[in-house]
C-alpha cells in the first residue's frame, strides 16, 4: 500500500511544480517563497493521503474472510454411455463475515463444467460456467452452549455432528450411509420445480464432553406456495451424537415430505472406533419408511488410514441406495490414495466399481482429482 500510495502522491507533486516551471523566466528570486511554497505541496498530499485512508478503510470489512477451492478431474469410465477420458473443473468461494466476533454470515459461490460420468460419480458442479450462490446463512450463539443458524438453500444437518471419519472419494459413499437422515438437505431438495425456495432454519446444543444434539426445519416454499403450509414440502430432522477422538455414535431422524399428502421418514445410524496405530472403521445404516410402500435399508463400511506413507489411504463399499427385502441389492467399491503436494494442493488418485442390474457390465472408473485451496 506505502508504493500506492506513493504512485499517486507522486503525480499530485509534478503538477504542482509543472506550473512554478512554466512560469519560471518570469519570477525573480525574491518572488519566490520556499516555506510557503512547500506548506502548499504538503497540504495537498496529505489530503490526498487522508481520502486514500478513507478509500482502504471502507473498502473491505476487516472481519470478513474469503477461502477459495477448485478440483480439476481427469478420468474415464468402462462401462458409461461414454468411456472417453474426460477432464472436468469446478471452483468455489466462500466469504465469511462476523459482526461481534461471535456470529458469522457466510455464504458460498460456485460454478463448474462437469458433463461427463468421471464427475457425476464425484458430484462435480454442472453449471456451465455460470456463478450460482449455493447458499446464504447467518449462525449465532444464545449464550454459551446453544448455537442458531438461519438461511437459504443450505441443509438442516449443516449443525450436525455425524459420527463418521471415513474419508470417502465418490460422492455416494461421502453419505455415510445415512445420506437422508444424517445428511438431510434442504426442502427445495424434494419440490418438483427448481423455483422453490428453502428457508432453512437450525439449532444445536452442546453438552460438552462430545454429547451434542442438534436439529431444524427447512420450508420449500416459492412464491405461490409459501412457507410451512401444506403446499409447501418441507423437511424436519434431529440428532444425537457422541464423539471423542478414538470413538464415535450418533443417531438422527429425518421426516421429508413427498407431497401434499405423503410423507417418508429416516432413521440413520453412524458410529466409528479408531484403532491404536491402525485404520478408523466407520459404519452407517439408514432406514427409509415411505408412507405408500414397503420400508427399505442401505448401509456403508469403510477403512481410513490417515498416516498411510506420504498421505492416506482408504477403502470401502456402499449399497447403491436403500432396498426393500424383496429387491435384490447393489453395491459400489471404492479405494483411493490422497496426498499433499504443498498446503494448497492435494492429489488422489482413485478407482471404484458400480454394480448394475441384469446382464449389463460393471462400471469401472479410474480417475484422477487434484483439489486446490488458497
Amino acid at each position: 500500500m506505502k508504493l500506492f500510495k506513493s504512485l499517486l502522491v507522486a503525480p499530485a507533486t509534478l503538477g504542482l511544480l509543472a506550473p512554478m516551471s512554466a512560469t519560471a523566466n518570469e519570477v525573480t528570486i525574491n518572488d519566490f517563497n520556499p516555506a510557503e511554497e512547500l506548506a502548499v505541496t504538503n497540504s495537498r498530499v496529505d489530503s490526498l493521503e487522508a481520502r486514500l485512508n478513507n478509500f482502504e478503510a471502507g473498502s473491505f470489512s476487516t472481519t470478513t474472510t474469503a477461502s477459495f477451492g477448485a478440483d480439476f478431474v481427469i478420468g474415464a469410465v468402462d462401462g458409461a454411455t461414454s468411456e472417453a477420458t474426460t477432464f472436468d473443473y469446478q471452483y468455489g468461494m466462500s466469504l465469511s463475515t462476523s459482526f461481534t466476533g461471535e456470529d458469522s454470515l457466510d455464504l458460498t459461490i460456485e460454478t463448474g463444467n462437469s458433463a461427463s460420468a468421471s464427475g457425476t460419480i464425484l458430484d462435480m458442479n454442472s453449471m456451465s460456467d455460470a456463478m450460482t450462490l449455493d447458499g446464504i446463512t447467518y449462525t449465532f450463539p444464545l449464550g454459551d452452549s446453544l448455537t442458531v443458524m438461519v438461511g437459504d438453500s443450505t441443509d438442516v444437518s449443516a449443525l450436525y455432528s455425524t459420527a463418521c471419519t471415513y474419508s470417502a472419494f465418490t460422492d455416494l459413499l461421502s453419505d455415510c450411509g445415512s445420506g437422508t437422515a444424517a445428511g438431510l438437505g434442504g426442502g427445495s431438495d424434494f419440490a418438483t420445480t427448481d423455483s422453490a425456495s428453502s428457508a432453512t432454519f437450525a439449532a444445536s446444543y452442546d453438552f460438552g464432553n462430545g454429547f451434542t444434539v442438534a436439529g431444524g426445519v427447512s420450508a420449500a416454499g416459492g412464491s405461490s406456495v409459501g412457507l410451512l403450509t401444506n403446499e409447501s414440502l418441507d423437511v424436519y430432522g434431529v440428532q444425537a451424537a457422541y464423539n471423542t477422538d478414538s470413538l464415535g455414535v450418533s443417531l438422527s431422524y429425518a421426516m421429508t415430505e413427498t407431497s401434499a399428502t405423503a410423507e417418508t421418514t429416516f432413521i440413520g445410524v453412524n458410529a466409528y472406533y479408531s484403532l491404536d496405530g491402525g485404520p478408523s472403521l466407520s459404519v452407517g445404516f439408514e432406514s427409509e419408511d415411505p408412507d405408500s410402500s414397503a420400508e427399505e435399508t442401505g448401509y456403508v463400511v469403510g477403512l481410513t488410514w490417515d498416516e498411510f506413507g506420504p498421505g492416506s489411504f482408504s477403502i470401502g463399499m456402499s449399497t447403491l441406495e436403500n432396498y426393500t427385502d424383496a429387491e435384490t441389492e447393489l453395491y459400489q467399491y471404492e479405494a483411493a490414495y490422497s496426498y499433499a503436494v504443498n498446503d494448497g494442493m492435494t492429489i488422489t488418485p482413485g478407482i471404484f466399481v458400480t454394480e448394475t442390474a441384469g446382464s449389463a457390465d460393471d462400471q469401472t472408473g479410474v480417475i484422477l482429482k487434484t483439489s486446490f485451496s488458497f
